[in-house]
This record gives structure tokens, C-alpha cells and sequence, in this order.
């Protein structure tokens, strides 16, 4: 049977998609010199958090340095001057970027009551988030909507040595456990379900409706993948007589 659950954060948990585009949408409003409406300002900003995010997931360059290098692509589109200063760059992210994203954060309503239908299995599975962002941001975020007590660990690149999905082995071996046994769910069809179930677990794809990247309906899920539309339905998939309850190790 199914030991341990790997669980995506961002698209899965929590809306971050939503979540950067109110935050930009409201910075770009608050910006009278910028040079684009406030809704191209969003699709420019997820543009640069995409490529920036890969150069620090690829070890180019560390978290707070993507970070600068998004601001600095990004000032300009705002009709502001770039600070030669890096520490500028900094205080922009900390003042301007991150306030208004934390307070556009939000948790999908199906969260909460689909983790502790989990908790309530006569043999409930051991709960990892599997995540490839910012170990404090994403902390912040479980502890923010008071889900943090449902999981074991927290694992990200910083503790891994590597991102989704790469990542899948060692998050099995950071919780004793084997591919075999472990199950991995989340929003991305081609990161969370497939590679997941080329890694030798289990992939659960969680169908939100929409891409996660470009914004536009589902992707056709092509091969054959266990597939959900609400957190919800997992405690199906993991009682007894599910198809997760009965994996062999």
C-alpha cells in the first residue's frame, strides 16, 4: 500500500497563480509612470518569475538574486530607473512586491476538508509537501492557513539538492520510504503526474481546470494518469480497495 503522499503547494494548495497576478494587477494600478495596462504587467511579471525561478532552480543563481533580476527586468515595464544597488533591488521585492502578494495568497477551498478526509483512514498515509519554491515563502504560506500540522516535512531544492522532477528520489529517501510505496499529487500534469509516475511512484494529477503556466484549459492528459478535480477525492483514491491502497511494495 501507499506509505507517504507527496503533495505540490503552489496550483495545488495554495492559488498562487491568482495570487501574483492580483499583486501585480494592484502595483501596476499603483504605478503612474508605467508604461503597459496593469494586465500585460501581469503576464510580463509571470514571464520573468518563470525564466528567473529556473536559473535558481538550476543552481545559476541563488533566491534572492532571481528575485533582483525579475525586479530589474521588471522596473522599466513601470517607467522606474533599475538601482544600480542590489540592496535597492532588495528593498523593492521586500516593500512593494511581497506585502501585497502575501496578502493575495489564498488557499483553495478544497484543502482543508480533502487532508483531513486523509486523517480520518482506518491506515492514514504519511503527508509531505513536495514543492520547488522558497523554503521560508513556502512555510509561510502552509503556516498562514493552518495546514503545516498536516505534514511530516516540507521538502523544497534547498533540502533535496534538487527540484521536481529530479527531486523524486531524494524526497523518498528523506522519508524512508521507496518509489514503490509513494505517491506524488499535484496541479502540473507533466511535472506531478507523469514524471512522478516515471520516477517509479504513483502520479496523481489534480485537474484545477486550468494550465498552471499559461493560464488556458487543461491539457489533454494523453497517457493514461490517475486524475482528480478536488483534493477531496484522494482520501478515495487511498481507502481501502483504492488504487493507491493497493499498491505492492
Amino acid at each position: 500500500m501507499t506509505d507517504v503522499i507527496f503533495i505540490d503547494l503552489d496550483g495545488t494548495l495554495v492559488d498562487h497563480r491568482g495570487a501574483v497576478f492580483a499583486a501585480i494587477d494592484r502595483i501596476g494600478r499603483e504605478s503612474p509612470n508605467a508604461t503597459v495596462a496593469p494586465e500585460e504587467l501581469a503576464t510580463a511579471w509571470w514571464a520573468l518569475e518563470a525564466r528567473h525561478m529556473w536559473e535558481y532552480l538550476d543552481g545559476e543563481c541563488s533566491f534572492a538574486e532571481h528575485h533582483r533580476r525579475r525586479a530589474a527586468s521588471f522596473l522599466p515595464l513601470l517607467g522606474e530607473p533599475v538601482p544600480a544597488d542590489p540592496a535597492r533591488l532588495d528593498a523593492w521585492i521586500a516593500e512593494r512586491y511581497l506585502p501585497v502578494l502575501e496578502e493575495a495568497w489564498r488557499c483553495y477551498p478544497d484543502v482543508r476538508p480533502g487532508l483531513e478526509a486523509l486523517n480520518r483512514l482506518p491506515h492514514p498515509p504519511r503527508l509531505a509537501v513536495l514543492t520547488n519554491g522558497d523554503p521560508a515563502q513556502q512555510r509561510a504560506k502552509l503556516a498562514r492557513f493552518g495546514l503545516l500540522e498536516h505534514f511530516e516535512a516540507v521538502l523544497t531544492p534547498a533540502e533535496l539538492g534538487s527540484a521536481k522532477p529530479a527531486a523524486y528520489a531524494a524526497a523518498c529517501r528523506a522519508l524512508r520510504t521507496s518509489p514503490e510505496r509513494a505517491a506524488n499529487v499535484g496541479d502540473m500534469l507533466s511535472s506531478d503526474a507523469t514524471a512522478a509516475t516515471a520516477a517509479g511512484l504513483t502520479g496523481v494529477w489534480l485537474d484545477r481546470g486550468i494550465d498552471f503556466v499559461t493560464g488556458s484549459p487543461s491539457p489533454d492528459a494523453g497517457a493514461e494518469v490517475l486524475r482528480i478535480e478536488q483534493l477531496t477525492a484522494l482520501a478515495e483514491l487511498t481507502a481501502p480497495g483504492g488504487p493507491l491502497a493497493r499498491r505492492q511494495p
